[in-house]
Parts: structure tokens; C-alpha cells; sequence
């Protein structure tokens, strides 16, 4: 179908000159509007002279459940300043396949949906749609003001199995992050701190972590002004794993003679693991029969509670005669793995009571790592992990 007098507004400086329907979509050819205004790609000047001619097929949204293809006629223009350039066209980019149009309505659904579903509903081929999310996540990452960070949160997530760890770091202040990279050694932590630059990092003030030695070395060589501070969840999960799994496992093997109580004692794990205030009323009996019948929990039940009263301290003299008390009632309590843990403790004592002066936490990049294990599932998996990494920080550009 051939009409030379249909203008329709989706394109602008260009008729429609032909319409055809094919098995594969429907094919529109479009030529420059008489009289339409020639302007450089270059410099965006007028021009008077056209070079030559030629088409470009480019592709643009579904309409009516088909794919559209464009067959445009182009125009290559004498610039007086450029030479050979081809035409500006307002809704195609300079060397482009795929409409403005069309990129916007891919980016769009790109934040939502897996790019497998992004093409099914777009007709692109999945590496185009994939290109296209990766130019709108530099464009919006590029538009982002540079980081000025005075207080960083570090924490890793699983990037895949068989133990191989990501890093990310978030400005405690924005709740922007900032970087994140494969691996949790110290040469994975450098290459952030490089990044940053001396000048950033001398205006670090504080920087809250787990118990992880790379990091720690990695922030005192490069930010000399920082504070070290050790998340209380993570000091709390490693005394579970370590002390009360431990005793419980133990004291299940001494009970080999009494099987009801050892089974009880089995099965209590998750049991003690939990805060009192969040075992269901149902189970608080069960809890308190439990270390009522055996001293060796009941010890290090009691004292998980008053180890985490070591994060309340109001002041340096209140946390340091508890941080002794604590000391000493483990170190007297004759039970082997509580008094292991102490001793493997103490030499961090200055990350624990930096929380006094810096009162931190690693919650909310613990927050942001649950997102990103549902980004990693709604994709099924990153094959890119560059790519990831975009997407995890324009997902989380900071408060405005």
C-alpha cells in the first residue's frame, strides 16, 4: 500500500511511503516530509546540500501484537563545519537500530521483569535488550553527583556457590552504594579504597563491618581516620555458631544415657539461638525447663544476653567495666568453648567499643543484600557479573 500524503505524528520529519503486512511483522517505509528542516548530526546546524540517500531499517514498539519495522530513507548532508554527516532525527539515536521509543519502553520494563521476559515482550533479541539495559544504567549512574562519604557500611553476599563472595559498600549517610566487586580479601577491599582516592579517604570517619580481618586491615592502611565498628548481629551469630552450638552439641553427647533428654536437647538448637522476645509463648516453657535442667546452658544462654549489653554502653568507662565483667565470667565459667570465644574476642575490643562513640550497624546493607538475592533469583542467575554490579548500584542511587 503506497500513500505519499500520510503524515502521522510517531515520526517526526517523515511520511509514510509504503505499508505492508509479513509473516515476520509489519514493514512501514518512511521518507523525509518535503520541506523538513536538514539539521547536522554534528553540530545541530542547517544544511543546504545532501550527500546521498539511503535506508536503514530500524526497528520500533509492537503495534497491535505484531513487530513494526521501519525501512527509513536517510540523508547523508555536506556540513560546512562537519563534512559528511548524516541528518539528525529526533527520535533515533545517532548509529541506532531500535527507536527512542522503543529503548525507553525496553528500559522501563527492564527495572521489573527478567530480561527472558523483557524480550518475549519486546521481540529483541535477548544481547540487544541486554545492551540497551546496560546503556541506561551507565546514563543513570553517570547522572549521580560524585560520593562525598564520612561513615561506609561493608558486608559480602553469596555471588555464587562454592563459597565465592561479593563486597558491597554503602554510605551509611545516603544509603547509596557505592562499589561493589567479586571477593572479600583485602585485595578485593583495595581496589574500592583506590577508587575512592586519598582525599575521600582521609574524611572517612567510621566504618561499620562484621568481624572480617581483610576488611579491617584494608580500612586502617587506606582510611587512617577511621573507626572500626563491629556489627552487633554478626558478633551475636558467630557466639551462636561457636559457643551455644557448640555446648548444645556437646552436652548431647554426654547425655547419651538419658535418650529423652538428649533428644530434647537435639532439637533445642533454634530454640536458644533465638532472642527470649522472639520465642512464641508457646515454646517459653519448653525454654525455661530446658536451662533450668542444664547449668552449661543456662551459662552461655545468659551470657549471649549480656554480651549484647556490651552495644548499649552510653559511655567508654560503663562499657569498659562490663567488657571486664563479661571477660571474667567467661574465663570462670570452666566451659571450653565459651572461654575460646572470649579469648578470640578480645583482641577486637576496639571495634566493639567504637560503637559508643560511632553508634552504627551493618542493618541496612543487610536489607539491600536481601534485594539483591530477588534480583539474582528473578534473573535466574547473572552470566555477567559486571552487568550485576550495575544494576545493584542504579537500584539503590541514595536519598535525594
Amino acid at each position: 500500500m503506497t500513500d505519499n500524503n500520510l503524515d502521522l505524528p510517531f515520526w517526526e520529519g517523515f511520511r509514510v511511503w509504503n505499508f505492508d503486512r509479513r509473516d515476520d511483522g509489519t514493514w512501514i517505509s518512511l521518507v523525509p516530509t518535503d520541506g523538513a528542516p536538514m539539521i547536522c548530526s554534528g553540530c545541530e546546524q542547517s544544511c543546504s546540500q545532501v550527500h546521498e540517500t539511503y535506508w536503514r531499517t530500524i526497528r520500533d514498539m509492537p503495534m497491535l501484537g505484531d513487530s513494526v519495522w521501519l525501512q527509513v530513507n536517510l540523508r547523508r548532508l555536506r556540513c560546512d563545519s562537519c563534512g559528511t554527516r548524516t541528518e539528525r532525527v529526533k527520535w533515533l539515536d545517532r548509529h541506532a537500530r531500535i527507536t527512542q521509543r522503543l529503548a525507553q519502553f525496553v528500559g522501563l520494563w527492564c527495572e521489573k521483569l527478567p530480561a527472558a521476559h523483557v524480550c518475549k515482550l519486546s521481540g529483541l533479541h535477548w544481547e540487544t535488550v541486554r545492551k540497551i539495559d546496560r546503556q541506561r544504567l551507565e546514563g543513570k549512574l553517570a547522572e549521580l553527583p560524585d560520593a562525598q562519604p564520612t561513615r561506609l557500611v561493608m558486608d559480602e553476599f553469596a555471588l555464587f556457590k562454592g563459597h565465592r563472595y561479593a563486597t558491597v559498600v554503602l554510605d551509611a549517610d545516603t544509603r547509596r552504594v557505592l562499589w561493589v566487586g567479586e571477593g572479600r580479601s583485602r585485595e578485593a577491599i583495595r581496589v574500592f579504597c583506590e577508587w575512592l582516592g586519598p582525599a575521600r579517604c582521609a574524611d572517612i570517619k567510621a566504618v561499620a563491618m562484621d568481624m572480617n580481618t581483610a576488611f579491617d586491615l584494608e580500612v586502617q592502611l587506606h582510611c587512617p581516620q577511621a573507626r572500626v565498628v563491629y556489627d552487633l548481629f554478626h558478633v551475636i551469630a558467630k557466639y551462636g555458631r561457636e559457643v551455644i552450638d557448640r555446648v548444645r552439641v556437646d552436652e548431647a553427647n554426654r547425655l547419651k544415657g538419658d535418650l529423652p533428654m538428649r533428644r530434647v536437647v537435639k532439637r533445642a538448637r533454634w530454640l536458644l539461638l533465638r532472642n527470649r522476645s522472639n520465642v512464641p509463648s508457646e515454646q517459653q516453657p519448653k525454654l525455661d525447663e530446658l536451662l533450668a535442667a542444664n547449668k552449661a546452658l543456662m551459662t552461655v544462654y545468659i551470657m549471649k544476653a549480656s554480651l549484647k549489653e556490651l552495644w548499649q554502653a552510653t559511655s567508654a568507662w560503663h562499657w569498659r567495666n562490663a567488657w571486664r565483667a563479661w571477660l571474667k565470667m567467661a574465663h570462670d565459667s570452666s566451659i571450653e568453648p565459651l572461654q575460646k570465644f572470649a579469648k578470640k574476642l578480645k583482641i577486637y575490643w576496639r571495634g566493639i567499643i567504637a560503637r559508643v562513640r560511632w553508634p552504627m550497624h551493618t542493618g541496612q546493607l543487610e536489607g539491600i543484600n536481601n534485594r539483591i538475592k530477588v534480583m539474582k533469583r528473578m534473573a535466574y542467575g547473572y552470566r555477567d557479573s559486571a552487568f550485576f554490579f550495575l544494576k545493584i548500584k542504579a537500584a539503590y542511587p541514595g536519598n535525594p
